[in-house]
């Protein structure tokens, strides 16, 4: 595992020097960003580049999940045919039931049981009358059973018919949107005479982010998502940030406490740190060359638990702008979430806020 770790890590030292020398030599402007930014847009370009490739592979996974789901809705059209021949037969055994008692069939064993003779006799067709109903009553539950269970799976095929119709919207508008970044960047390309030395950049700036970014990125999340899920035990040693006022409880966490928490949770936040401002919680580091920035936002979740979630509203990589699909795909693959009921089992999220350095949630009994 270690000889793994830092063969990722030479990778990643080597292609940021790769990287560094190919803007040094061909885009030295860029350096200067701050006080001189370029004018014939050619950082817009390189962020337009990257998009594509990253909403190329969101058209990749929802192009899978279209494939499953069409899988899934083929082997229950296939199962809905097999129970509805098996229904068939029950719904015919069913309707005999009915029918006998409908028709009168079944009064002829009352009728005998009136005209008994004896105590025996009539306790032996009594019986043999309970046998008869009790198996007509089975009939019907049998038929009843496999109807709504059938209804059940109907109701799930509808379900997924939804999704995949929502699936496919997804779908169109992902490639729509693709195309017409495509369309763009060729139609200003086109226009310009570096346009080749642009497409070098444009490459190797992907080149970077899919072979050490993107991982560093992850990384980055995974830790994050980790920590979080060890900072409801860590509130609970720390009794000074939990307030209480009757029913009310809240939470305080101040951006210097939540910094040394994660510090002493991963090394990585040693070049990382949080920064709260008014409702926006910003995380930024630099390490080997990369420059990672994320901005976002919590707010309350009710189901399936209740909790504060992060939400990402920008994503920066060297600068560079990531597209919403890439922050979505982070926010569904880690969990950044804080959930109070792990501090205490009756304790229920209903506010937060970012004001003042601190990180402000209210909450109130669940009974």
């Amino acid at each position: 595992m270690a000889a793994i770790y830092y063969r990722r890590r030479i990778i990643s030292m080597l292609a940021a020097i790769l990287v560094g020398i190919t803007f040094a030599l061909q885009l030295p402007v860029m350096a200067e960003k701050q006080e001189n930014p370029p004018e014939d847009g050619i950082r817009e370009l390189l962020e337009q580049s990257l998009s594509v490739v990253e909403i190329d592979k969101e058209i990749l996974r929802i192009q899978e999940k279209r494939k499953e789901l069409l899988s899934t809705m083929t082997e229950a059209e296939a199962a809905l045919h097999e129970q509805e021949l098996r229904i068939a037969d029950k719904r015919e055994q069913a309707g005999d039931v009915i029918h006998a008692y409908y028709t009168g069939e079944r009064d002829s064993m009352f009728t005998a049981l009136l005209t008994m003779k004896s105590w025996t006799s009539f306790f032996q067709v009594l019986d043999y009358i309970d046998i008869i109903v009790s198996h007509d009553q089975s009939r019907m539950n049998d038929y009843i059973g496999e109807y709504r269970s059938m209804q059940d799976d109907y109701r799930k095929l509808e379900g997924r018919q939804t999704e995949l119709a929502e699936v496919e919207r997804r779908l169109k508008e992902q490639r729509e949107r693709v195309q017409a970044l495509e369309k763009n960047l060729e139609g200003q390309l086109n226009g310009r005479s570096d346009s080749e030395r642009i497409r070098l950049l444009m490459k190797e700036l992907t080149s970077f982010w899919e072979t050490a970014g993107l991982a560093e990125v992850r990384e980055y999340f995974k830790a994050l998502s980790s920590a979080m899920g060890k900072l409801p035990g860590w509130v609970q040693d720390n009794k000074d940030m939990l307030e209480i006022k009757g029913f009310n409880y809240t939470i305080r966490v101040t951006e210097e406490k939540l910094n040394e928490f994660l510090r002493e949770q991963d090394e990585r936040f040693n070049q990382f740190s949080f920064t709260f401002e008014e409702n926006e919680i910003t995380a930024h580091g630099k390490r080997d060359g990369m420059e990672i920035s994320v901005s976002g936002r919590y707010s309350i979740q009710d189901k399936p638990k209740n909790g504060i979630i992060f939400h990402v509203d920008e994503l920066l990589f060297n600068g560079f702008a990531l597209p919403d699909t890439t922050r979505q795909s982070l926010e569904e693959e880690f969990d950044l979430g804080f959930y109070p009921g792990l501090v205490l089992s009756f304790l229920k999220a209903k506010e937060v806020e970012l004001k003042d350095g601190e990180l402000i949630i209210k909450l109130s009994v669940s009974l």
